[in-house]
């Protein structure tokens, strides 16, 4: 039996905790850019999915200026469970949001929020002291200025939890890239997080045409001109 990596996240004892994504809330992020931010959560939204990790929602006050949650996370993870709150701005003091966390049996936490140092931070730390590994995905968090998240990021840090990017988290779920589905993995990755990989996978698929049909481009046409 493999030995589990404490540093790492574990698929089958994950849930991804998507923690007051929303609109009016958005427009306050300025350590981010919105595209970005908005891009790494929808991406967070379809991975879990794919890798079959239980997704749990919620938002602040949804009917006032915060907004309401952006529509792509329960669009691209129909299976996700939104869990509304009644005021709490931790959402851990939720008793209904806790229990759901505790249905799923699981004890890794993958936790994004906006506002990085409120919306991800308190429930991070909540989990902390509840004895769950927590695992903060601070480029699908969001904040109001770049101090307050290296401040947060230390807080979350001295408590125990582990800062992650979005690009880690898919690449920890999918594992290996022995699987039926590695390439909706890397669509997932090339789409969101890193454009690049689109452009490398096309020339990967045009080296491959090349081999199964010939070159395009008739280089002994233009010698003979």
């Amino acid at each position: 039996m493999a030995k589990v990596n404490k540093w790492m996240i574990d698929p089958d004892d994950a849930v991804l905790l998507l923690i007051d994504h929303q609109s009016g809330l958005f427009q306050l992020v300025k350590d981010i850019d919105l595209p970005v931010l908005r891009s790494n959560v929808i991406a967070l939204a379809k991975v879990a999915r794919l890798a079959r990790i239980p997704t749990i929602t919620t938002a602040s006050v949804p009917d006032g200026p915060n907004g309401p949650l952006i529509p792509e996370i329960h669009q691209y993870n129909p299976d996700a469970i939104y869990v509304p709150r009644t005021g709490q701005i931790n959402a851990w003091d939720n008793p209904a949001w806790v229990a759901a966390i505790e249905k799923t049996g699981r004890r890794t936490l993958l936790i994004a929020g906006t506002l990085t140092s409120v919306c991800m931070a308190f429930p991070a730390l909540s989990a902390l002291v509840a004895g769950y590994k927590v695992f903060c995905i601070i480029d699908a968090s969001g904040n109001w200025s770049k101090m307050a998240t290296d401040l947060t990021l230390a807080r979350v840090v001295q408590a125990g939890a582990v800062p992650i990017d979005t690009f880690a988290v898919i690449a920890e779920l999918q594992s290996t890239w022995n699987r039926s589905d590695a390439m909706e993995f890397a669509a997932i990755f090339a789409e969101h997080v890193i454009p690049g990989y689109r452009a490398l996978m096309e020339s990967y698929d045009k080296a491959q045409s090349v081999q199964k049909v010939g070159r395009e481009t008739k280089l002994e046409h233009l010698e003979a001109a």
